[in-house]
């Protein structure tokens, strides 16, 4: 059995054990020792930054939604990237969205970026891969490795992208756009989580669809989902996990697994009232990991915690919340079983949080979505 195979099959087993978990509603946990969190600010003045990913040397790429600004950030100080952004169509929770960062920059200077985009025939939903030049002024397109990802009106545009770290996959994270047909339909792109080869956008060859004759059903890891805001693998034994919005009840955090179904239908018209994970529907539906219950929090990026330092925090999702205005820590066991869900306070204290990135070593950075004077933090055990 191949390397990518078996961590395939392990992340499937993972997936049907997440199916008898229960989940509650979110609460801190009195149990886990709470440790104390050193927060600065590495940056400010942003507007609704969406991602931030490290490029080396302490510098930092980051994304703004609505602006459809692309800056490199170095000791504190933003400069612009000139990239074509007015191509980047921008609408509602659409616009310039998530970033991967290909593990060997130094070398080759490549990124990916999904976002909104403009085309002749109106506007659709893309995943680009970039070169930045060496002076860090400029990113020159490489090619669109992805295109066609359904939009409407912008709403539920997904996207997130996450580097398999051990092939040459990229996971998409996807929106249904607000469509009832997306989420189910195996030839959409939308309400999915794609694996794509990351250079050419093709499907991976070990995909569970990937001898469909649609390919866009080649492409397709996981259905059923609403709207993608996180995804995070865990370093200790590469288990991909998505982080969903609900829609007034029930975030989710997802167990993935080849072929699995998340159950999210709200068709005919688009009736939120239905289940996030809807248990009537023909066919076996996986359960999430965990759940916010009612209301909803609107969770969004997420990334694991590494090293003893994070204490009772160690080894667990660290996922960002908009409306919640908070960040949850989430410890699972091995088999991604929930354990304990802690909200520190000091994580209370700078409004609607999008994103989280682990850095190398083991420091978050977190971007606030408030607006107006937007940051990155760094949150790091003291």
């Amino acid at each position: 059995m191949s390397s990518r195979r078996a961590a395939l099959v392990l992340s499937f087993a993972l997936g049907l054990a997440s199916l008898a978990t229960g989940s509650p509603a979110v609460a801190d946990d009195s149990r886990a020792a709470p440790i104390e969190l050193r927060v600065r600010t590495v940056v400010d003045g942003l507007e609704n930054p969406w991602d931030v990913q490290p490029i080396g040397g302490g510098g930092l790429l980051v994304t703004e939604r609505d602006r459809a600004r692309l800056s490199v950030v170095r000791g504190g100080t933003r400069r612009t990237v000139r990239f074509p952004s007015a191509s980047v169509w921008v609408s509602g929770e659409t616009g310039l969205m998530s970033l991967a960062v290909d593990p060997r920059f130094a070398q080759t200077r490549r990124f990916w970026t999904c976002s909104g985009w403009e085309t002749s025939g109106g506007h659709d939903i893309r995943v680009s891969m970039w070169k930045l030049g060496a002076n860090e002024r400029r990113a020159k397109l490489v090619r669109h490795v992805l295109t066609g990802l359904p939009t409407t009106s912008g709403r539920h545009g997904g996207c997130r992208l996450l580097l398999d770290a051990s092939s040459k996959a990229l996971f998409v994270g996807t929106g249904d756009a607000a469509d009832p047909a997306n989420p189910r339909n195996l030839t959409s792109l939308g309400g999915k989580v794609l694996r794509i080869n990351r250079r050419t956008g093709a499907a991976m060859p070990d995909n569970p669809y990937a001898g469909a004759s649609n390919t866009n059903q080649q492409r397709v890891f996981t259905y059923g989902h609403r709207n993608v805001q996180g995804l995070a693998q865990r370093p200790s034994d590469g288990a991909v996990v998505s982080v969903e919005h609900g829609s007034y009840r029930d975030d989710e955090v997802n167990a993935l697994s080849p072929g699995a179904d998340f159950g999210w239908n709200p068709g005919p018209g688009y009736d939120e009232t239905v289940p996030m994970t809807d248990q009537s529907l023909p066919g076996q539906q996986t359960d999430a990991i965990w759940t916010s219950g009612t209301p909803t929090i609107a969770t969004s990026g997420a990334a694991w915690t590494s090293g003893s330092r994070w204490g009772a925090y160690a080894e667990s999702l660290a996922v960002a919340a908009l409306g919640g205005e908070r960040m949850l820590f989430i410890r699972f066991d091995d088999s991604l079983r929930q354990l304990e869900v802690s909200t520190p306070a000091v994580m209370q204290r700078y409004g609607r949080l999008r994103s989280v990135t682990s850095l190398p070593n083991g420091a978050l950075l977190v971007t606030t979505s408030n607006g107006v004077d937007d940051k990155i933090l760094r949150v790091s055990p003291r």
